[in-house]
């Protein structure tokens, strides 16, 4: 009997993926929904290789409420949603905000959640970023940041998340508002809000990471592509910021780590429902721009080349977390190191330039069976 049975929304994307196998290695049963917007199906393989056991998959777009309640339909037993469907991309990226939300299906309301409400799903999960919180820098003692700093996103990306978390509070708290009028228990709905910082690395074996289609937006992606030739150089955005280096800081979580997190916020939600909770995820370490370059091109064993160039709009100096709630409420910390991303990165990409659209070497599958055996 499976724990229980979770839909996965963005469950081919890097992360994602990443947490459709955390779940499956859990004893969950996982039904994915996509639209392989910027993500591929062959994830799918992947995750099967590693695990032994392949989530169910529907092709759909998210805006397309009748085909959602389709997926819920063909799968009663769900009981919770892992909310990973949305663009990524930097504020430099977006055209125009109005483009970023019309695209986006995350914004002006999940669809998701009327059919959630439709069909009886009372558990949530969402993927939100440290980005919501903007420059805390702006107060007192807020580096590393708590979830109880202010919200206050710079850039159209954190707006995004951050309206959707207030959504997200909104809809679990009317609703169990209305069972309490209603005589009916209301403990079941409950929502994870989970903050996550810098998201980096891939999967040990070195057959599942990140395929991002076009250019990355990302830091290690970027220096990825810059070490394996697709692109010249890296551009460091700024080296005027107040650090130690002059570069940025930010906190980089394992995939893997990151995964897990998803994971054990989700059982937290089942098991003691608290209502709508934020948990920070992230190592509480912060790295500066240039002590990524430097950690990544030592697993590489060559200097890669890099061009400063202006700041972005919408930058802040430091977005390192503090993790102290996920640690003591949830009993999860990091376990895997910003070099140890750095390397499984590298095995990754040095491994399958093309991504998913290649076999992985014959090796890396013989010595993936060595270990699953």
């Amino acid at each position: 009997m499976p724990v229980g049975t979770i839909l996965v929304t963005g469950g081919t994307g890097y992360i994602g993926s990443f947490t459709s196998l955390a779940l499956l290695q859990a004893g969950y049963d996982v039904v994915i929904v996509d639209n392989l917007y910027n993500s591929s199906e062959v994830a799918l393989d992947r995750i099967e290789l590693i695990s032994g056991k392949r989530p169910a998959f529907h092709k759909v777009d998210l805006t397309n409420e009748q085909d959602l309640d389709k997926v819920f339909a063909a799968h009663p037993a769900i009981d919770s949603v892992i909310h990973f469907a949305a663009l990524k991309a930097s504020s430099t990226a977006i055209p125009t905000q109005l483009s970023f939300h019309a695209l986006c299906p995350e914004h002006p309301r999940l669809t998701n959640l009327d059919s959630m409400k439709k069909h009886n799903v009372t558990n949530i999960v969402f993927s939100s970023s440290a980005t919501v919180y903007g420059d805390a820098t702006r107060f007192e003692n807020m580096i590393p940041i708590p979830e109880h700093c202010p919200i206050g996103p710079t850039n159209t990306y954190g707006r995004t998340k951050s309206t959707v978390e207030s959504i997200i509070e909104d809809f679990i708290s009317a609703e169990r508002q209305n069972a309490k009028k209603a005589g009916k228990p209301f403990e079941q709905w409950n929502g994870a809000n989970l903050r996550y910082f810098n998201p980096c690395g891939a999967h040990p074996s070195g057959i599942m990471g990140e395929d991002p289609q076009g250019v990355p937006y990302n830091l290690l992606p970027l220096l990825g592509k810059v070490a394996t030739g697709d692109r010249p150089k890296l551009l460091v955005f700024g080296d005027d910021y107040p650090s130690r280096d002059g570069t940025a800081i930010r906190d980089y979580i394992h995939v893997v780590d990151l995964a897990r997190g998803h994971l054990v916020a989700l059982n937290n939600l089942r098991e003691h429902k608290p209502g709508v909770k934020a948990w920070n995820l992230g190592s509480g370490r912060g790295s500066t721009v240039f002590e990524m370059i430097k950690a990544f091109s030592a697993v590489v064993g060559r200097d890669l080349p890099y061009e400063v160039v202006p700041r972005r709009q919408g930058d802040v100096l430091d977005l390192t977390a503090n993790p102290t709630r996920a640690n003591t409420e949830l009993n999860w910390k990091t376990e895997l190191t910003m070099e140890k991303a750095c390397e499984d990165l590298w095995r990754w990409v040095s491994n399958n330039p093309r991504g998913y659209r290649q076999d992985p070497p014959a090796e890396l599958l013989d010595a993936l069976k060595t270990t699953t055996s």
